[in-house]
Order: C-alpha cells, then sequence, then structure tokens
C-alpha cells in the first residue's frame, strides 16, 4: 500500500492496528481545542506571538490560522491540520509533528531544531505538487528526524546534522525515504546531514552546502549541483544521472561519486 508522499507503509496486523489506535488517541487527549487557540490569539494581540509551548495539539484543525511568530517549543502536534496556517517565524523546536497536515503552510524562517516528523500530508495525493508544498523558504531543520515529501520552496533553509535518511527497519516492506524532488534548495545547509536513499531528483541545489552529507543511496539524477560545496560528502551508491557539477567546490574530497 503506497501512502501519501510516494513512500510504502505496511499493512499492519489487527493487534499492531489497535496498538497504534491506541497511541493516536492518547495523543489527543487532553489537547487544547481550536476556540481555545484562537482565544489565546486575541488575548497576545496583534503582533505578539501565541505561547503554546509544551501543549499538546495533537489531531486538532488549526488550518488557515495566523500563528506567525507563535511559540510552539515541544509542542505535541501529531496528525495537527496546519493547511494554509502562517506560521513564519514561529519556534517548533523540539515539538512532534508526525503525520501533520502542512499543505500551503507557511514555515518561513520557522525554527522547526530538533522536531520529529514522519510523514505529513504536503500534497492532496500520490503526484508532486508545488503549489500545496508547505514554504519552508529560510526554515531551520538542524537536527531534525525527517521522512518526508518536501518538493516546494526551502530555499535557504538550515538541514545540517538532520536525519532524512531512510527507515530501513521497515525495508522488507518498502523503503521509507525522504523526497524532495524537484525542490528549491538553493543555499540550503545539509552539512553533515543523514540523506541515505533520499530522493532529489531534479532538485534545485545550486550553491548548496553538503560538507560531510551522507548521500549513499539517494537518487539526485537531473539535480542541479552548481556551485555547491561537496567537500568530504558521501556519494556512495549514489545515482547522479544528468545532474549537473558546474563549479562544485571540494569535488576531489567527495567520496564515492563517479566522475
Amino acid at each position: 500500500m503506497k501512502a501519501q508522499g510516494g513512500w510504502r507503509l505496511p499493512k499492519l496486523p489487527g493487534l499492531v492496528f489497535a496498538a497504534c489506535l491506541a497511541l493516536a488517541t492518547s495523543a489527543s487527549a487532553g489537547a487544547l481545542t481550536r476556540a481555545d487557540v484562537e482565544a489565546a490569539i486575541r488575548a497576545a494581540g496583534p503582533g505578539h506571538g501565541v505561547n503554546l509551548a509544551g501543549q499538546s495539539l495533537a489531531g486538532v484543525d488549526l488550518s488557515g490560522l495566523d500563528l506567525a511568530g507563535a511559540n510552539l517549543a515541544h509542542a505535541n502536534l501529531y496528525n495537527v491540520k496546519l493547511d494554509d496556517a502562517n506560521l513564519t517565524g514561529a519556534n517548533l523546536s523540539g515539538s512532534r509533528m508526525d503525520l501533520a497536515w502542512l499543505m500551503r503552510t507557511n514555515l518561513t524562517r520557522a525554527n522547526l531544531s530538533g522536531v520529529e516528523m514522519h510523514g505529513p500530508i504536503t500534497a492532496p495525493g500520490m503526484d508532486d505538487v508545488p503549489k500545496d508544498a508547505p514554504i519552508l523558504a529560510g526554515a531551520n531543520f538542524s537536527g531534525a528526524v525527517i521522512i518526508a515529501r518536501f518538493n516546494g520552496d526551502a530555499e535557504g533553509a538550515n538541514f545540517s546534522h538532520a536525519n532524512l535518511g531512510a527507515e530501513l527497519r521497515n525495508q522488507s516492506m518498502g523503503i521509507l525515504h525522504s523526497d524532495l524532488n524537484n525542490a528549491n534548495l538553493r543555499h540550503a545547509n545539509f552539512s553533515d546531514a543523514n540523506l541515505a536513499y533520499a530522493s532529489l531528483r531534479f532538485a534545485d541545489l545550486t550553491g548548496a552546502n553538503l560538507r560531510g552529507a551522507k548521500l549513499h543511496w539517494a537518487d539526485l539524477s537531473g539535480a542541479d549541483l552548481t556551485g555547491a560545496d561537496l567537500t568530504d560528502a558521501d556519494f556512495t551508491d549514489a545515482t547522479l544521472t544528468g545532474a549537473i557539477l558546474k563549479d562544485v567546490k571540494g569535488l576531489r574530497t567527495a567520496i564515492g561519486l563517479k566522475r
């Protein structure tokens, strides 16, 4: 069975499914409501980011809300609906964002360092739809753990030390991997990031920092790496068919790069 985002999800036995359902139910227990959040926004006043740090918003529909500058550090955002929400400059560091709905969510310059984000919904179906992708320009994902499909604007985003690598424990049922196909990753920072098995087909990585990145089995077919820094990056078994490597830096120190 293919899930949204292009990765495969296993068919779960009844007991496992029941356990997951119980986990989702407990995650939603005690969560704030949309009305609670709207009241908090009004109380904070215009131009003042609402403070929701550490709160549980699991499963809550916050779509379309203006949460610019909000403090959501270490919040439980499991399966939260943030479609069309404005989180420009928001602090979501250390939050749990598994299965969050992020279609057209504005996360420009948001702090998402250390987040856990597995399987967010970023498109209405199986195809890449850039207009529905979240806006991640200048966002900080340093140290985050991510399995996601990001096919939109992430120019200048910071993924340093982030883990976007495949979930190999489920490889017998299909490898779960991050999909950044066709994404705008110009000048993004992937230094020391894990991108094993990630798909970056036709991604724009112009001027990107890939120093020390792990790209084992990654697919960079057709990607534009013009001016990128590849110093000590590990391309073992990666696919670079048709990739543009003009004016790249650190080419001599890149590992496993077939050239």
